[in-house]
């Protein structure tokens, strides 16, 4: 991970897709979850 000098466009681009990212991060640890308990 490369920490780039203008940390407030990185933070500002980043906050822009914050909530569906991690939207999409809670998708696919559920969905690994499911996959080990029903096939687990």
């Amino acid at each position: 991970m490369k920490k780039p000098k203008e940390d407030y466009s990185f933070w500002t681009k980043y906050k822009r897709f914050a909530g569906t990212e991690i939207l999409l991060y809670v998708i696919m640890v559920v969905g690994i979850i499911a996959g080990i308990l029903i096939f687990g």
